[in-house]
């Protein structure tokens, strides 16, 4: 059926997302001179630290990292107050990066997009919007983030529940009361742990529904002085550079020892000393944590130990150690003496492992012993990862075929940035790149400066359209699939994996291999004259706009 385009606005890029992959876009595109609208669901920037605004929220990444390189004025004219940033403080600086370069003119906030379908015949995506409007655009950037889209859990009654529901991923942005109530927390990752460590130090009753326990080390957060802002900003250019070089893209440590080449009592020194700097100096020790299974048992067994010392009972000490899986197998969390809050008298932990919810009741929580009565339930339980966002509308390319139906088995794509199948199509920090393994801010500027060089490459050869190979594409996911065979994250059930969300289809289908590895390989294709992409030169390359003034 051919679609009603009467009254579309002709631009040259929609930018889908407000965090920090579309503000840069937004600003990178702009630059190059684009006729461009970014389009995103929240009321202004900021993507998800414009969400998650609970108790607790802060950033488990240091602040140096996530932040933006790719602007000297914004790195000199902005300065962190802590080493790991709270919500607010990361939502300003969204803020003041969108005033100090004007973002918000190319936005509209408060839209989602319903359907974004390629036209074979015009070179076109044509992208509707939930307000009604209707954009025809030679490209399309999609900047919705790894983690954009919350799930609620997977238990019955939820709906039946006549208490206070708070999400922690879609938190009121107008202060919530929770003084001197019962309240109830599914879901103990980082979002959960930083929720229970925070209302464990109120007047609240805090009752924690633990299925699977995470690992977690002490952040040991600083303030920032004025002497050390001063040398930052001095040294930010090395400081990028060498983030650019680093598995992580970012300015943690990293170390090439593997765990057994030291003596044991070395060993239990430098985990010793990493424990009390905090942060993310104990995942920089040793190299072969996620390959070797016998040196992650004895960092694992290092961890528990130090459960036991911090809380006080030791069966509730035994709840709370992870098992069966190894450590940072999953996410590993940063918080502030999180262990410490089950010493307090008003913080109660409910082992869902020996004691499994059967439902949420309209009064509370329903496990196999009984129910727990609640004013507030609190879900904590994450996102629906990678894909989410993407599959959450239409998206339709060449002779009509959904994204949906390409990606029923896992997503597939080139490097997470282009698609077999749908021309013109971008993503940043894609599913099949470094995604959440990586520092996100790095790893979006560098997606952002591909694409800007493909669509550049485009304008100087005459292209009107680019899409990756299939030969190239089914290359990345079986280097993706052989680079994951090796590592021990595949041993937990994760949302890495997609096991979080029912009916999903499960495997490890973000790039492992590390920042660095990945930004060669981007840097490889365009070194080859970009050979794993396929072009169409069909009609012009020229932007809709610049067809529709040749027309008048």
């Amino acid at each position: 059926m051919a679609q009603d385009t009467s009254r579309a606005q002709c631009v040259d890029m929609v930018i889908v997302g407000a965090g920090f992959g579309g503000m840069y876009a937004t600003w990178k595109f702009r630059e190059m001179g684009l006729d461009i609208v970014s389009i995103e669901e929240g009321g202004d920037v900021g993507g998800v630290w414009y969400w998650n605004r609970y108790p607790g929220a802060r950033c488990d990444l240091l602040s140096v990292d996530y932040s933006y390189g790719f602007s000297d004025a914004v790195q000199q004219e902005w300065s962190w107050s802590e080493e790991f940033a709270a919500q607010p403080e990361i939502l300003t600086y969204a803020n003041f990066v969108a005033d100090r370069l004007d973002l918000r003119k190319h936005y509209r906030f408060s839209t989602r997009v319903i359907s974004a379908k390629w036209d074979d015949t015009r070179n076109l995506w044509t992208v509707r919007t939930s307000d009604g409007a209707v954009f025809e655009a030679r490209f399309c950037v999609m900047s919705t983030g790894p983690l954009s889209m919350p799930t609620d859990p997977d238990i019955p009654g939820l709906s039946s529940y006549k208490g206070m529901v708070l999400r922690a991923a879609k938190w009121p942005h107008d202060p919530v009361d929770l003084q001197g109530k019962r309240v109830g927390v599914i879901g103990t990752g980082s979002s959960g742990m930083q929720i229970i460590q925070t209302l464990g130090r109120t007047d609240c009753e805090v009752f924690v529904f633990q299925r699977t326990p995470s690992f977690t080390l002490p952040m040991r957060n600083r303030k920032l002085d004025d002497a050390y802002q001063t040398e930052l900003k001095r040294n930010y250019p090395a400081i990028r550079a060498a983030c650019r070089m680093n598995p992580t893209g970012g300015a943690r440590p990293v170390s090439t020892r593997p765990f057994f080449s030291l003596p044991a009592d070395h060993r239990q020194e430098l985990m010793e000393q990493a424990w009390a700097h905090g942060g993310h100096t104990f995942l920089g020790i040793f190299s072969d944590l996620m390959t070797n299974q016998e040196a992650n048992d004895q960092v694992a067994d290092f961890v528990r130990d130090k459960i036991a010392q911090i809380v006080t009972d030791q069966q509730l000490a035994e709840k709370l150690k992870p098992r069966g899986y190894p450590i940072f197998a999953r996410r590993p969390c940063l918080d502030t003496e999180y262990y410490e809050t089950y010493n307090l008298p008003n913080v109660h932990l409910i082992d869902c492992l020996e004691d499994p919810i059967a439902e949420i009741t309209p009064r509370g929580v329903r496990t196999q012993s009984g129910e727990t009565e609640l004013d507030v339930l609190i879900l904590a339980t994450g996102y629906d990862a990678l894909t989410g966002a993407m599959l959450s509308f239409e998206i339709t390319g060449r002779q009509g075929r959904p994204l949906a139906e390409k990606w029923a088995g896992g997503p597939r794509s080139l490097l997470g940035i282009v698609i077999e199948g749908f021309p013109n199509l971008f993503m940043t920090t894609g599913p099949n790149g470094p995604a959440a393994l990586a520092n996100i801010v790095t790893i979006s500027e560098n997606d952002v400066d591909w694409i800007a060089d493909v669509i550049t490459h485009m304008d100087q050869t005459g292209q009107a359209a680019v899409e990756a190979s299939t030969e190239a594409e089914d290359s990345w996911m079986e280097r993706i699939h052989q680079t994951a065979s090796n590592s021990l994250m595949l041993k937990a059930k994760t949302w890495w994996v997609g096991s979080n969300v029912k009916g999903k289809p499960q495997g490890m289908l973000m790039f492992t291999g590390g920042f660095h590895k990945y930004r060669e390989a981007c840097e490889a294709i365009a070194a080859n004259g970009y050979r794993d992409l396929v072009f169409d030169s069909a009609g012009s390359a020229a932007s809709p706009n610049v067809k529709a003034a040749a027309a008048q």
